[in-house]
């Protein structure tokens, strides 16, 4: 079958797909490569084989096979793999405006996008979070066929707007409240982020968040931005990053990454990977807009406690391409000025108090949440102490 490859409705690439492998097998023709998502984008200006980083564009679209329970989830929703979920809704997106077009199709964008168009989505988060069957034909055209990561999640529409409904990991249940208690900090301290908001579906905890993404705009991760660039230590990394953003227009990069520095040092997210943070872009000018809003921050305030209730703390978060002490983050931290941190003085309250309103669904014990709210008592005094060290280095030296 020929197909198009398009963003909104200007045609990209000709390409031949297989129906049956679930990939393309040509480009038959070039038509608007800039239009192209970014990583595919570059490999045309880099002469390399655009089928192969078509593909891996299109696969990544998947939802992955690590996903919890995905078993269960495709045999509900009567398919074998979720790589054939992937055409059922032409490949849209909630992150961006990319999709697959048959060449004897007469859709347009505006038919079918789901930015502007309603879609089903109480029996897909049934099955997803309660693991009932439902013996009725489901509707694929939904955005939940191309949604990423391991956790359970289902796009839903609440007052005319698409909220993302995530839940815990099965071995860390407590991953939705670890992205409230970041929706706290940064509130407190004036960080760009996405909301989070706590709910309870079939007696699970989930976590909801509005879509960051609208019907003129593209999320692109960090990780498309620098591919092939992952060259060098994470310092090196982490400035050549911010100077490709600078050069792209991004005049305030370095204030956002040392926000997301700040706040995974408080936390202690140990899976801020190059997927789930990035930059804005405008698909209609193709002009960079901004730092995306951070997110996903679920991997976070991990501790175990040993036979005599000895506190052991993972000390290690990923940076850029690198496995490193979170003490090292604050280090790529050089406007501390900036930050009231006297604003987190009641987070800790806040945050035993979440904790007791939901104890009954999270089934963490009241030693549960003593420990994590005196890890983050503890990650607060410590982030103080820090800049205080800061400060009086920064006093000397001017």
């Amino acid at each position: 079958m020929q197909v198009f490859l398009m963003n909104k409705d200007t045609k990209v690439m000709k390409l031949e797909f297989l129906e049956d492998k679930n990939l393309f097998s040509n480009v038959i023709q070039i038509k608007n490569i800039k239009y192209a998502p970014l990583s595919i984008y570059k490999a045309y200006q880099d002469n390399k084989n655009v089928l192969t980083e078509v593909n891996k564009w299109f696969k990544g679209r998947n939802i992955p096979i690590w996903r919890d329970d995905l078993f269960y989830l495709l045999k509900r929703l009567d398919v074998h793999a979720a790589d054939e979920l992937l055409m059922k809704s032409y490949a849209l997106s909630l992150s961006d405006q990319y999709w697959v077009k048959p060449c004897k199709s007469k859709l347009e964008y505006k038919d079918i996008n789901f930015f502007e168009n309603d879609f089903g989505f109480s029996d897909f988060l049934d099955i997803t979070f309660s693991g009932s069957y439902i013996k009725r034909k489901i509707s694929l055209m939904t955005p939940n066929n191309t949604t990423d990561g391991r956790l359970k999640k289902t796009w839903v529409i609440e007052n005319n707007k698409k909220i993302l409904v995530k839940g815990g990991y099965k071995d860390n249940p407590t991953a939705p409240l670890n992205e409230y208690l970041a929706s706290m900090i940064c509130n407190a301290l004036g960080i760009n982020h996405v909301d989070y908001e706590l709910d309870i579906i079939n007696e699970k905890l989930v976590s909801k968040c509005e879509d960051f993404i609208d019907g003129n705009t593209e999320f692109i991760t960090a990780h498309s931005i620098l591919k092939d660039e992952l060259i060098g230590n994470y310092r090196e990394i982490y400035e050549r990053y911010i100077k490709i953003l600078e050069a792209n227009g991004i005049s305030d990069a370095r204030d956002n990454l040392e926000d997301m520095l700040l706040l995974d040092y408080l936390i202690m997210n140990v899976d801020r990977h190059l997927n789930n943070f990035g930059i804005i872009r405008d698909v209609n000018t193709l002009k960079w807009i901004s730092v995306a809003p951070i997110f996903d921050s679920g991997e976070a305030m991990n501790l175990e406690m040993l036979a005599d209730d000895t506190m052991v703390i993972n000390d290690n978060g990923r940076l850029f391409n690198e496995v490193v002490y979170f003490d090292k983050f604050l280090e790529l931290i050089r406007k501390t000025r900036k930050y009231d941190l006297e604003k987190l003085d009641n987070v800790v309250d806040e945050c035993e108090s979440i904790l007791k309103k939901y104890q009954d669904v999270s089934k963490m014990s009241d030693k549960d949440i003593y420990n994590l709210c005196y890890l983050l008592n503890l990650r607060i005094k410590k982030l103080k102490t820090n800049f205080r060290k800061c400060l009086i280095t920064f006093d000397i030296h001017t």
